[in-house]
């Protein structure tokens, strides 16, 4: 037993230091469907504490707001694409401010949408490209893949020799109150674009909708940047280019959905 020990812990150890090795084994995760959902669960208690710099709207004040999200939302899901459609919460979360272009996903599926990012976008088309952007980085488990690829090889190592064996819940908890901010690398936000474009070929909208931010941002001058939940890398004419590119390789529709963005604006403060 202790030799497939040694023999394991070698083998991970070359994988790990192996940059091929590392590429075909970018989904390796040690950590279970039942963490993302707690850790979701603990970053969603964290954000609803910190009402100042999470504003999050009521629902009961804004329920058309809420409606309308859920229903592009539940769209996205329902294309049968999703993995862990059954498994998370996609829970959804508006959060009012205005100066803010963007929006962010946790662990298990929390979706936060600000009004700034709404507001922004020309369509309905758009928000859904976003959306399903997000739902990509959940879906893939981009977070707790990031946390393998970070505290990988000291966590297998204390496992496997007996130490600290309840060394995961202690990263869990301890993540738990900064992952709303976790950049992801450039192959991830390049596989959640990649996945937008899959999720919205299976519904009524462009399944390029994605596309259409960036477009917007590079319209307006290079004084525009795109927010941290599109990340600058790669650059925006290379994301309008992949998605686009993609797109084309689904062989699904670039057609505009014409479905009434006016009124999820208006339902706005």
């Amino acid at each position: 037993m202790k030799k497939s020990f040694v023999f394991f812990i070698g083998l991970g150890l070359v994988l790990w230091s192996n940059p091929v090795a590392a590429q075909l084994f970018g989904n390796f995760n040690l950590f279970s469907i039942q963490d993302d959902i707690q850790l979701g669960k603990q970053v969603e208690a964290e954000i609803a504490k910190n009402t100042q710099e999470y504003p999050i709207l009521e629902e009961a004040r804004y329920p058309v707001a809420y409606r309308e999200l859920r229903r592009i939302r539940d769209e996205i899901l329902q294309s049968g694409m999703v993995k862990y459609r059954q498994n998370f919460e996609w829970k959804l979360y508006i959060i009012h401010d205005d100066k803010t272009l963007n929006a962010f996903v946790t662990p298990g599926g929390y979706i936060y949408v600000y009004t700034g990012l709404i507001k922004y976008l020309d369509n309905e088309d758009q928000l859904a490209g976003v959306m399903g952007h997000e739902i990509g980085h959940a879906d893939q488990r981009h977070s707790t893949r990031n946390m393998t690829k970070q505290y990988g090889v000291s966590f297998v190592l204390g496992m496997i020799l007996g130490r600290n064996p309840g060394q995961l819940g202690q990263i869990v908890g301890a993540l738990s109150g900064n992952l709303a901010g976790l950049k992801f690398s450039r192959d991830m936000e390049e596989e959640a674009d990649a996945y937008s474009v899959k999720y919205l070929a299976r519904t009524r909208y462009q399944c390029n909708g994605a596309a259409g931010f960036f477009e917007k941002i590079l319209s307006q001058g290079s004084g525009k940047e795109p927010p941290q939940f599109l990340s600058t890398h790669p650059s925006s004419q290379t994301r309008v280019r992949d998605i686009n590119q993609r797109a084309q390789e689904e062989g699904c529709s670039t057609k505009l959905s014409g479905q009434p963005y006016e009124v999820l604006k208006n339902s706005l403060p």
